[in-house]
């Protein structure tokens, strides 16, 4: 069922030479109607699912020891070195630590700096960092397993 704005019905009933009252009282029953409809709608919705990030780690030589990690999702442009990564958070890091504030709550390690500096001295590094806390960082080896070997191991 389409729509139908409450002016366009307004409007209807003034054509129909109604009276005032009547078309006040049936507004306000539509308008009423409508608001009901609508916090039922709200009620029913499912609230959002929340998500996490994970950084997959590809390890196709098997060199990384099994272990759990954890790390930050960090954004840089693009033409930049992905080796300068760690600099650009120790310089945001230092420059909020001069800063008013950063006199005030020092960052003392990456994982505050990720944390606490504030996005006005990680733009002035060219950094954008992604996830205020620490995310799972899970291994792989890459491979995806041959379609009959899955079928053989259900």
């Amino acid at each position: 069922m389409s729509k139908i704005p409450l002016e366009i019905i307004a409007e209807a009933l003034n054509n129909n030479n109604l009276d005032k009252e009547t078309i006040s009282r049936v507004m306000n029953d539509i308008a009423h109607m409508a608001q009901v409809m609508a916090d039922e709608e709200k009620a029913s919705r499912e609230p959002p699912v929340k998500k996490q990030f994970i950084i997959v780690l590809s390890d196709p030589r098997g060199t990384v020891p099994d272990e759990d990690y954890v790390g930050w999702v960090v954004q840089i442009p693009e033409d930049d070195n992905p080796g300068s990564t760690l600099e650009r958070i120790k310089r945001s890091a230092y420059e909020h630590n001069i800063s008013k504030k950063g006199r005030k709550y020092p960052v003392k390690s990456i994982g505050e700096a990720c944390e606490a500096v504030g996005a006005k001295f990680q733009k002035e590094q060219g950094i954008s960092i992604k996830t205020k806390l620490p995310i799972t960082i899970l291994k792989t080896d890459n491979l995806l397993p041959e379609l009959g070997e899955e079928a053989q191991a259900e």
